[in-house]
């Protein structure tokens, strides 16, 4: 009997031993992130809008499907003598080359939105180059200018892909009002969307190919103009000297002493 009593106060030493030693590792983890979290490397962010007095934002469009509606969406920014910025994707260009010349002819920025639409994150150093070079040298071809401003397809980045682009030239764009025109709720909602989110140096998103499209737009940027809004393209808005990202992904001028 008191040998049976030895051995079960053994084992429970020895699983208090582990016990102890699993719960050690765990807390050294949990530290270890803790001070990774306050003393590491900070984390990379895209501009998804910008630090502005003025009421001044940017609205952009995606293209990588279709092309029904672009001409309109141009008829109408000419109607309302607002620029913007047109995000296009190198296999959309391809299908679309006079419609790339038509936009930049229109005065409206040309935006790079990979060659492939692929996710960013999942790509090398090596293959992130490829998808911004295939779309910059189509485009430069077509245009005589080359893209500066780059946006993720379906928002997707990390730190690898946003200090490539910086390597390459880029700046990169995400958005802070997303108009959710994708989901083809009607006309209003994406108006009310928009104009109830809109603040200064916003970054509004839409796609070219929406399907209301043609009727929300004209209504928005009314609302807007009339709300004292100066709409402008992505790379009028944004500062290109020195600057800093808070953790919103609100752009912020560093302004020399």
């Amino acid at each position: 009997m008191k040998i049976v009593l030895l051995r079960r106060k053994i084992i429970m030493k020895y699983i208090l031993l582990f016990l102890f030693v699993f719960m050690a590792i765990s807390w050294s983890d949990i530290i270890d992130d803790g001070i990774k979290n306050v003393f590491g490397p900070k984390k990379e962010l895209p501009i998804y809008s910008v630090d502005k007095k003025e009421k001044v934002i940017a609205i952009s469009f995606d293209a990588a499907w279709g092309a029904d509606h672009t001409l309109s969406i141009l008829d109408t920014l000419d109607k309302y003598n607002i620029k913007t910025t047109f995000f296009l994707v190198k296999f959309w260009a391809e299908k679309y080359p006079e419609m790339v010349k038509e936009i930049h002819k229109r005065g409206h920025e040309i935006g790079n939105h990979s060659s492939t639409h692929p996710h960013m994150t999942k790509l090398s150093k090596e293959n992130i180059i490829k998808e911004l070079k295939g779309t910059e040298l189509l485009v430069k071809k077509l245009t005589g200018q080359r893209t500066i401003v780059f946006r993720p397809p379906f928002g997707d980045y990390n730190d690898r892909l946003i200090k490539t682009c910086r390597e390459q030239g880029y700046y990169v764009i995400q958005w802070d009002v997303d108009s959710l025109d994708w989901k083809s709720y009607g006309v209003q909602p994406v108006v009310d969307k928009v104009t109830r989110n809109v603040k200064n140096g916003s970054i509004v998103l839409f796609h070219n190919n929406s399907k209301y499209v043609e009727q929300f737009l004209p209504l928005i940027l009314d609302k807007l103009t009339k709300q004292g809004y100066k709409i402008v393209p992505v790379s009028h808005l944004i500062y290109k000297g020195e600057f800093r990202i808070d953790n919103t992904g609100k752009q912020i001028e560093i302004k020399s002493k």
